[in-house]
């Protein structure tokens, strides 16, 4: 089980994303968990996952999941696909605006499915 951030003890609900292989390695999908849309990114060919809100706030669009996942000076990132403006995977934290930063949600990964913390996600 791989995890982008510590599980919280409070996190008792988990939704099934999809499995682990239907993510090619470094590109993301979008979910719907709890009514929220949640971009999750496979990193390289292993089960280190990520989650981001897939809201970009500079073109106020749903997209993120559909960015270029890469790192910037050691920060694994996401580039949206619209602006380009660069997000930490880990923090959600604008690498190019330090006033921005977006909600990040808990993941993990159980007998290849990726999963969401359903009960109070944000980890950010």
């Amino acid at each position: 089980m791989v995890q982008a951030v510590p599980v919280r003890d409070n996190v008792t609900t988990w939704v099934d994303v999809c499995p682990l292989a239907a993510i090619a390695p470094n590109t993301g999908v979008c979910a719907l968990v709890e009514g929220e849309q949640v971009a999750v990114f496979r990193v390289g060919n292993g089960a280190e996952v990520y989650a981001i809100a897939n809201y970009d706030p500079f073109s106020k669009a749903f997209v993120l999941s559909r960015g270029i996942v890469g790192d910037r000076n050691g920060v694994l990132k996401v580039a949206s696909p619209i602006y380009k403006q660069n997000f930490s995977l880990l923090t959600g934290q604008c690498l190019d605006d330090e006033t921005v930063k977006i909600p990040t949600f808990t993941v993990r990964v159980v007998d290849n499915m990726v999963q969401v913390a359903g009960e109070h996600p944000h980890v950010a």
